[in-house]
């Protein structure tokens, strides 16, 4: 098949995996790719690279597939690492293509407008995946690999870089079948020792991450069968909704859900790398008798000791474990339940006004929308936990810790789920390090709700400093008049100043059709009971 240019096969490409919508910013560095996706396609001019990363990214995991991101050379490409950097921690399949110099300078070192040293080389160190376009009878081949690379497991972003001659230059592509996506399976050796442990367990618990959203339906009926309390990291919410009874959550630091470790028999996890704030730095005790599924072989046994380790495809291997499944001795499950209830009801209690929004923002969504959270306060306080998720395409946030990506992810989640509202929970502080994406949401106009919450800076970090610290060094900032911000960007605008404003403000914002940007005033609605501080360790504290 021959293309008149690079920009015309990379939209035959991203029609071929099922891809409608790229974010991104145009430059003379990649504007054929530009210029044929915005006619063809769906072009979203974002105001930053790391934004377009950003919502790709998100726009993957809302769909369960892959996302697309179009930056220019040199700055554009690095502005889009530190985004990259999150995809790769999460494990989500974008596919980041750059712009790159003419082919003939390339390495040249001359200073060529955009050009930076070793721009593969960085783009290697942040993806799974990357490569050169080096002629134009291999791109197609290229960016199907790239493709295949950025879905394969355990996942990941793959960049390519187009110099741009290449981008104007007539294509020809030869389609080439590349090798099925083969999920490993464990062998029914490894199997037959997890299963005997499996039926001899009494007091079962389960854990699971990111990996167990490929068997939601193994997972549940595990749960059936056994009785057993599920705790999840935050990536393995929604692999059971939340709402069922067995579902415990993200809780596994509290007080309650360390005891049930503690008494618990086996724990069966899956898809969960155990990060340091989900396990209070690796200090959280499991028991003994733990089996382990993951499709990584490198995180079998990498944070916790384990009685076995199953390599594979969780889905594969619980169908394996299922048929010896027993169910939990009388009243485990009961008391599964009672723990259930107890973390939520504590934690409820404990965030003080800030549970009437909580409240108000599950009320007002569908069983299915997606809710996108930035690093902020009531993201690891409440929005982490307690507002309840019921698949993992809706749970959307930075996995790598990075704040200020809320936005940009929520954008791409909207769009990828235009049926459905998104909610976007952020903070003055994050919000601020991508401003400019307030005009990129006022420009496509998603059905997206930004709550921001205001305390004026780096609220946990103050936290921190007024317990542990003498002074505050870097957490209080300037914020803006936020209804004037919204309207000069030709935002709606709302403001929730008392916890009876909660309902009504989030419900209107929720039911409208486009954007509207809500401020919660946290000095006006009052604090929390116990200031939130994170879950990490001071050395010497």
């Amino acid at each position: 098949m021959r293309y008149d240019n690079g920009g015309d096969l990379l939209v035959a490409v991203l029609r071929e995996l099922g891809i409608d919508t790229v974010f991104g910013i145009v430059s003379v560095h990649n504007l054929p790719l530009v210029e044929a996706v915005d006619r063809e396609l769906r072009f979203v001019p974002v105001r930053h690279e790391a934004s377009a990363v950003n919502a790709a990214d998100a726009y993957g995991r809302a769909r369960g597939g892959l996302g697309c991101a179009l930056t220019s050379t040199g700055t554009g490409a690095g502005n889009a690492a530190g985004s990259l950097i999150e995809s790769l921690s999460a494990g989500s399949s974008v596919l980041h293509i750059t712009g790159q110099i003419e082919s003939e300078f390339l390495g040249s070192g001359r200073g060529f407008i955009h050009e930076t040293k070793d721009q593969l080389g960085m783009l290697t160190t942040v993806s799974a995946y990357a490569a050169s376009v080096p002629d134009a009878e291999r791109a197609g081949r290229i960016l199907r690999e790239a493709a295949h690379a950025a879905l394969a497991a355990p996942g990941g972003p793959a960049s390519v870089e187009w110099p741009i001659d290449l981008q104007y230059a007539e294509q020809t592509d030869t389609p080439a079948e590349l090798p099925a996506q083969v999920r490993p399976a464990p062998t029914d050796g490894e199997l037959a020792a997890a299963r005997a442990l499996l039926s001899s367990a009494r007091r079962p618990l389960i854990w699971a991450g990111g990996g167990a959203a490929t068997a939601r339906g193994e997972l549940a009926r595990l749960l059936e069968a056994t009785g057993a309390g599920l705790l999840t990291s935050n990536s393995g919410r929604g692999a059971v909704p939340e709402d069922h009874e067995q579902v415990i959550g993200n809780f596994a630091t509290t007080p309650a859900v360390r005891a049930l470790l503690a008494d618990a028999d086996v724990l069966l996890t899956i898809g969960t790398h155990f990060r340091s704030n989900e396990t209070a730095d690796y200090t959280l005790a499991i028991p003994a008798a733990h089996i382990q599924i993951d499709v990584d072989a490198a995180a079998l046994g990498r944070v916790y000791p384990l009685a076995h380790a199953l390599h594979g495809d969780a889905a594969a291997a619980l169908a394996g474990l299922l048929p010896h499944a027993r169910p939990a001795e009388a009243g485990w499950s009961e008391r599964v339940a009672a723990v259930r209830t107890e973390v939520r009801s504590t934690l409820h209690d404990s965030i003080g006004p800030q549970a009437a929004i909580c409240d108000a923002i599950r009320a007002a969504l569908p069983r299915e929308a997606v809710v996108a959270r930035d690093v902020t306060i009531p993201s690891s306080s409440w929005g982490n936990r307690l507002l309840e998720m019921y698949d993992p395409r809706d749970n959307v946030f930075p996995r790598g810790g990075g704040i200020g990506q809320g936005l940009g992810m929520g954008i791409g989640a909207a769009l990828a789920r235009p049926g459905a509202p998104t909610v976007v929970i952020a903070g003055d502080g994050g919000l601020a390090v991508h401003l400019g994406e307030l005009l990129t949401l006022a420009q496509e106009r998603p059905r997206l709700t930004l709550i921001v919450f205001n305390d004026g800076g780096y609220g946990v970090l103050r936290n921190m400093q007024d317990r542990y610290s003498e002074r505050r060094s870097g957490v209080d900032l300037a914020t803006p008049d936020f209804e004037l911000l919204a309207r000069a960007c030709g935002l709606p605008y709302l403001r929730i100043a008392a916890e009876e404003h909660a309902a009504p403000v989030i419900g209107e914002a929720v039911a409208s059709d486009g954007p509207t940007l809500v401020e919660v005033d946290l000095t006006a609605l009052g604090p929390m009971k116990n200031p939130f501080t994170p879950p990490v360790r001071i050395p010497g504290q």
